[in-house]
């Protein structure tokens, strides 16, 4: 809710949201890029192990503005030097540290396909996203 709530009063547009569970082994596929790191395993098992959130976000400069709310990933470094941040704020372990943002566009990409493979970014941008513009999103 803490989160959700953080999205909203930074005006990210919740572009599409869903709750949902991964099993270890998209848990895997997901963190791939990490796969050998002294820490993989724990990351995998955390993201595995109870349902979580997945959003779309949309805002001018969305990535490196989700980054900044986030907060480094190292949860110490967060409470210290940015305790408002989300993980300063929420994060429990360098791995349990409550959020994932994607760092670049292009990961972004990726992950919006592991996580909404019926979402098209292009049709999104033709269709959805001039609309968004022209005035006040409302959710219910």
């Amino acid at each position: 809710q803490a989160v959700h709530q953080t999205i909203l009063s930074n005006r990210f547009l919740i572009v599409r949201a869903k709750q949902l569970r991964c099993e270890p082994g998209q848990s895997r596929r997901f963190y791939r890029e990490h796969a050998g790191q002294f820490f993989y395993q724990r990351l995998v098992e955390y993201m595995a192990s109870g349902p979580m959130w997945a959003y779309i976000l949309a805002h001018e400069d969305a990535v490196p503005l989700w980054r900044s709310l986030m907060g480094p990933t190292k949860v110490f470094r967060a409470r210290n030097s940015v305790p408002d941040s989300i993980r300063g704020a929420y994060g429990l372990t360098d791995t349990r540290n409550t959020t994932h943002g994607s760092d670049s566009p292009a990961s972004a990409s990726r992950e919006i396909a592991f996580f909404f493979p019926e979402f098209s970014e292009e049709l999104w941008y033709q269709q959805e996203e001039p609309r968004l513009r022209r005035g006040p999103v409302l959710y219910d």
